[in-house]
């Protein structure tokens, strides 16, 4: 036989149950009403936007080489056996076509000197006695009273005379000479390179003293593979950044007529102008690296500061319908001042961020701006929203 129980709720308990439900609910009712509401998705930044603008630029052609003199005179000593008295020039020093650069001691060529003036003295008064004593003797001549002998020994004294006389003018010369190649002069404007005398020392003829770069103008000698020549040509413009980070600006004066067959590269010679004020000169026998101007053509370009390095690769920010932006890998290319060339992956018409984008991630939320103010950033941080009260 099966007995069953079935437990009856008195009165008493079911009105605490429903008491128990009915305050469980008004303070549920209470704590929502005093929870703040939502607050609404937040901007991460104020940035401006822009987008990819047509520009012409130029194409260029990228080439190594060695900056060197147009040309180097060597200025040695001609005067032999001379002993260097003084110095009037040093390395680095610009001097001016005909300016003194050493001096010789001369007290041995003045001497020399006077001694030949003497002698010139000398032969000019025996060439006046041979003159008179010929000029009797071809007056007696067709008297008869001189032997023809006689007439011919006056004649040919005369003629010894004047040779005499003009070898002691040639020595006067040449004592002349002498003394003024005591004085070593620069054979042209430009800047000393180096210097080779030491004062007091005598010196063989053709010791060199010093160098020269005639005129100061370099000119930097490019090594340009073979396949890349026909798109170079005299005249046309190249820029070259030097090892201390300045650029100077050239112009190719020739191609050189051989290609070296180690390397299969061939000489380009730049002229070089002189470097903008307050830039570091180019100086002989820097190693630069050169651009040549080899055409121009369109493309698009973005400021710098649009495109951000990550990973290696090129990212722009792009400005979505809903202000949120989107990582985007594009391809660049060439630079111009704070341009840099778009080769792929950007539609033309899409509007990216400015500037900040390394502050922004994939999908963040932006606020847009028309332009950013005067003197100040193109991009800002939100001001954070007030704390609810509570």
């Amino acid at each position: 036989m099966t007995i069953s129980f079935r437990r009856r709720l008195s009165p008493l308990s079911l009105l605490a149950a429903t008491a128990t439900v009915a305050i469980v609910a008004m303070v549920q009712a209470r704590a929502d009403q005093a929870a703040p509401a939502a607050a609404p998705t937040q901007a991460a930044l104020t940035v401006v936007a822009t987008t990819p603008q047509p520009a012409e630029l130029a194409v260029s052609l990228a080439a190594n080489g060695n900056i060197a003199p147009w040309q180097e005179a060597v200025i040695g000593t001609e005067a032999n056996g001379l002993r260097l008295a003084e110095l009037r020039a040093g390395v680095g020093d610009v001097v001016r076509r005909g300016q003194v650069l050493a001096l010789f001691a001369t007290e041995t060529v003045q001497a020399e000197l006077l001694q030949a003036r003497a002698a010139v003295g000398e032969a000019e008064a025996l060439l006046g006695e041979a003159q008179a004593n010929a000029q009797r003797a071809r007056d007696l001549t067709p008297s008869g009273a001189l032997s023809a002998q006689q007439v011919q020994q006056y004649l040919t004294a005369e003629r010894t005379a004047q040779a005499r006389l003009d070898a002691q003018k040639a020595l006067l010369r040449l004592a002349e000479l002498r003394l003024r190649q005591a004085q070593v002069v620069a054979p042209d404007a430009g800047v000393i390179s180096a210097r080779n005398a030491t004062v007091g020392a005598v010196m063989p003829a053709g010791t060199e003293l010093f160098r020269l770069i005639r005129q100061g103008r370099l000119e930097w000698r490019a090594e340009v593979p073979a396949a890349d020549l026909p798109r170079i040509r005299p005249g046309m413009g190249a820029t070259l950044t030097l090892p201390t980070g300045g650029q100077v600006r050239g112009q190719v004066r020739t191609v050189g007529p051989t290609v070296d067959d180690r390397t299969r590269n061939a000489l380009v010679y730049v002229d070089l102008a002189a470097a903008p004020a307050g830039t570091a000169a180019p100086r002989a026998g820097m190693y630069a690296r050169g651009e040549f101007e080899v055409g121009r053509s369109q493309a698009l370009t973005l400021p710098q500061s649009a495109v951000v390095l990550r990973d290696g690769f090129s990212y722009v920010l792009r400005i979505g319908a809903d202000n949120k932006v989107v990582q985007t890998k594009v391809g660049v290319g060439r630079r111009v001042g704070d341009r840099i060339e778009i080769t792929g992956g950007l539609d033309p018409r899409a509007r990216v961020v400015a500037a900040g984008g390394a502050f922004l991630a994939d999908g963040d939320l932006v606020r847009v701006v028309a332009a950013a103010p005067a003197g100040a950033a193109s991009m800002a941080p939100v001001a954070p929203a007030p704390a609810a009260s509570r």
